[in-house]
């Protein structure tokens, strides 16, 4: 997706990797050096440092009123280990430095939104959040359109109803989807394949208990010519 943006604004692509940058004086500069129209990307952010801006149980109400001024005293105070700290970080995205080029966009990615302290994800900072969901049938649609060039097939009905049940990545989906040097007639074969991958996650679920447990099996619903073996 960061690559689709960049390619369709024209857009460089600089990936910031928190963890070897020394303090926060460094991370301004090298912000500095960055190039207008260009996008920052810092990958994993709930992973590259510890920027959960934790509170103690034991604060009074007071204490943690969520206040900038106070978010960044404090860890200005706490943590002073720290390569970067949330105070630096917080005036990276949207202090005074960050008004210091034109036409940036900062990307964040993360698995573990909750563990992200309010002041770094709330509006104003991260302005746009985006969730990479599982596939469903409209994305599936899409995909079927990109790769394999049709709009509509008859095995499209196993596939929405399977995919109401599975848990399923865009990516996963789109490996099953892959070919080269395909025709219209060959769009059947990868649509088997995707068929054969979601009643296997199908069956793993089941056998584990994950997710509850799916009651209707689609095996009795394949016809001879989308053979699964």
């Amino acid at each position: 997706m960061i690559t689709a943006i960049a390619n369709f604004l024209e857009y460089d692509i600089y990936d910031m990797e928190l963890t070897t940058v020394k303090s926060n004086s460094e991370l301004r500069k090298l912000f500095i050096e960055t190039t207008g129209k260009s996008i920052i990307v810092i990958e994993d952010i709930d992973c590259t440092l510890d920027l959960t801006g934790k509170r103690n149980s034991n604060k009074s109400k007071e204490e943690d009123d969520g206040s900038d001024e106070k978010i960044k005293r404090k860890s200005q105070f706490d943590d002073e280990e720290k390569k970067v700290t949330l105070s630096g970080l917080l005036n990276f995205i949207d202090g005074l430095w960050s008004a210091c080029g034109e036409e940036r966009i900062i990307i964040f990615t993360t698995n573990h939104i909750e563990k992200l302290d309010p002041a770094l994800i709330r509006t104003g900072r991260m302005d746009k959040h985006i969730e990479m969901s599982y596939c469903d049938f409209e994305s599936f649609r899409i995909l079927a359109q990109n790769y394999l060039g049709i709009e509509s097939h008859k095995l499209y009905e196993m596939i929405r109803r399977l995919l109401e049940e599975v848990k399923i990545t865009p990516s996963d989906v789109a490996e099953s989807l892959m070919c080269v040097g395909f025709s219209k007639v060959d769009a059947g074969m990868y649509l088997k394949r995707l068929i054969k991958t979601l009643m296997e996650r199908k069956e793993a679920v089941e056998e584990k208990g994950k997710d509850g447990i799916v009651e209707e099996v689609y095996k009795n619903n394949v016809s001879n010519d989308v053979e699964l073996k």
